[in-house]
């Protein structure tokens, strides 16, 4: 069972560090630090999209509109750090 918890806290980290660098990513490219028509980085951009959309859409779509803000990401990464210490909470 323990591994099976380490396997969960570690994926959830890992989508949290993606969740990071597609907000990052998105800042640097709203503010021209890099060039969204680089080969490189709009293929780490896309990826980082497909990766996340799918969860944070259904988030955005409930959230109201706070003027250009996207929270959407902060709210998923508390969501999965509770299902993480629900998790452990109860099965350990």
């Amino acid at each position: 069972m323990n591994s099976l918890l380490w396997l969960i806290d570690t994926l959830i980290s890992l989508y949290v560090w993606i969740l990071i660098a597609s907000a990052v990513l998105s800042w640097l490219v709203a503010f021209n630090v890099v060039n969204p028509h680089n080969p490189f980085v709009r293929n780490v951009g896309e990826f980082l999209w497909r990766v996340t959309e799918p969860v944070l859409g259904p988030i955005r779509r409930l959230l109201p509109n706070l003027g250009g803000i996207d929270i959407s990401p902060v709210i998923l990464i508390i969501g999965l750090y509770f299902i993480r210490n629900l998790l452990f909470e109860f099965l350990v």
